[in-house]
């Protein structure tokens, strides 16, 4: 007899959307569990409460008179199959967050609030709840507010096991106090803020890398006994808005770059008007362990590692010679690491990173220009 068959007579079997794979039941328990998470996100113009068909959020309750809004979405990258094949699912919501609102505060731009959308073929409520909880922290780092998302639970769609993530995220900025860049000029300071590792770019690579190598992830790093290599990869990105809001504010900084995909050769130039060329200078600062790992692994040349990494640096202001001093020093006390790593010169558009021999495994002094 038919399993199709019911009680013996020939009827056609009842399909529900639960036969189809997708849970109501597990979506309905994740926002449950989730709702708290999203509560505590709360700031003045959001209270952050789950499940509407929209989030609200009040510009004058926090505090703007003639704002510009600024939005920004992103995602996490294949640094998302190092985490799910590790079983590392807490730090990547982080990262989501973080690609997003450091993309808002280059243009002077607070964080207001937050979404997030969350795609697998099969909902497992731990590892979603672990990711969204990493999205919330992301958000209370950041100062915005979580008030809403998407989970889609689409059997056929992904391998078991598998998920994506997308983020999006809108702040605001005085319309005066916008950062466009207009006011740079030759001469400006370029000031470098110290990543936290490889951030959100670059995990192809990393990836061809620990496989071509046969990479133990397991087991402490070579480069720092001390931790797990999966975790010096995984580490999450660093958020710089709290360091960064209050100079936005004062009107101190003319320009700040973002270092993700493309490096620091191909995010500085996005930020510079036609006439002006960024020097960045490798020999400025120290290249970190995880980074030379990583070069001397994949035997990568110092211009390809300038344009796939961060190399340690995360963020780049630039700021008039006589800002430069006081901007680091309320940048250190604020728990930044800060280099000095460059200057602003007249100019085709672009940026040159240059280095000594010795530098990045460097056997000659070199060069890497991109112009545009």
């Amino acid at each position: 007899m038919s399993d199709k068959q019911n009680n013996g007579r020939n009827e056609p079997e009842s399909y529900t959307y639960a036969k189809a794979g997708v849970s109501i039941e597990a979506g309905n328990a994740l926002v449950k569990a989730i709702a708290p998470l999203a509560k505590a996100t709360a700031r003045p113009g959001a209270n952050a409460e789950l499940g509407g068909f929209g989030g609200f959020f009040d510009l004058k309750a926090a505090g703007y008179d003639d704002p510009l809004l600024v939005a920004a979405n992103d995602g996490v990258g294949t640094k998302l199959k190092l985490a799910i094949d590790h079983d590392r699912h807490d730090s990547v919501g982080i990262d989501l967050v973080a690609m997003c609102v450091n993309d808002l505060i280059v243009q002077g731009a607070e964080p207001l609030f937050f979404l997030d959308y969350f795609a697998t073929g099969k909902l497992e409520n731990g590892v979603a709840e672990r990711v969204v909880a990493g999205i919330a922290e992301g958000c209370k780092i950041s100062g915005c507010a979580l008030i809403g998302g998407e989970t889609a639970e689409m059997p056929g769609m992904y391998a078991d096991g598998d998920y994506d993530l997308a983020g999006f995220c809108v702040g605001a900025v005085e319309r005066e106090k916008a950062l466009t860049g207009t006011q740079l000029a030759d001469g400006d300071i370029l000031i470098g803020l110290a990543s936290s590792g490889v951030h959100s770019n670059g995990y192809s690579l990393v990836r061809r890398l620990a496989e071509d190598k046969g990479w133990k992830l397991d087991r402490p790093a070579l480069f720092d006994p001390e931790v797990l290599l999966i975790e010096a990869l995984i580490a999450p990105t660093r958020i710089y808005v709290k360091s960064l809001l209050p100079l936005m504010q004062s009107g101190r900084v003319k320009a700040l770059a973002h270092i993700t995909g493309g490096g620091l050769l191909e995010n500085i130039p996005r930020v510079l008007p036609d006439d002006l060329h960024a020097h960045v200078n490798a020999d400025s600062w120290d290249q970190p362990r995880l980074m030379a790992f990583l070069q001397a692994q994949g035997n990568i040349e110092p211009e390809e590692m300038a344009r796939t990494f961060n190399c340690g640096i995360g963020m780049i202001l630039a700021v008039s010679p006589d800002e430069a001093a006081s901007i680091r020093s309320d940048l250190e006390a604020a728990g930044e690491t800060v280099h000095e790593v460059g200057v602003v010169k007249t100019g085709t558009k672009g940026c040159t990173v240059s280095g000594s021999a010795g530098t990045w495994s460097a056997r000659n002094d070199w060069a890497a220009t991109h112009d545009g």
